[in-house]
C-alpha cells in the first residue's frame, strides 16, 4: 500500500543566502555598521532584532524600517 502523502523536501532560498553573504562581506570590510532585521523561519515563525548602530540609534532605525514598510506596501500593491 502506498503512503497517503509524501514529505516535500525543503528548498534553500538562494537569494536569501546571497543577500546574507553580501551583507556579511560588507560588514567585514566595515561598510555595514548596523542592521535591523526580521527573519522568517519555517512555519511562519519569525524573530525581529537589531545590532550595531541600528540598535544604538533606534530613532534612525525606525525611519529605515518605515522606508522598508513603504517599499513592501508598494510591492504588495504591484506584485511582480
Amino acid at each position: 500500500m502506498k503512503p497517503p502523502f509524501r514529505l516535500v523536501p525543503d528548498t534553500i532560498s538562494g537569494d536569501t543566502v546571497e543577500a546574507l553573504e553580501q551583507l556579511l562581506a560588507a560588514a567585514r570590510k566595515g561598510q555595514v555598521i548596523g542592521l535591523a532585521y526580521v527573519v522568517m523561519y519555517k512555519r511562519r515563525q519569525f524573530i525581529a532584532n537589531a545590532a550595531g548602530e541600528a540598535k544604538r540609534n533606534p530613532v534612525f532605525t525606525r525611519g529605515m524600517l518605515a522606508c522598508l514598510d513603504d517599499a513592501l506596501g508598494r510591492q504588495a500593491d504591484n506584485p511582480l
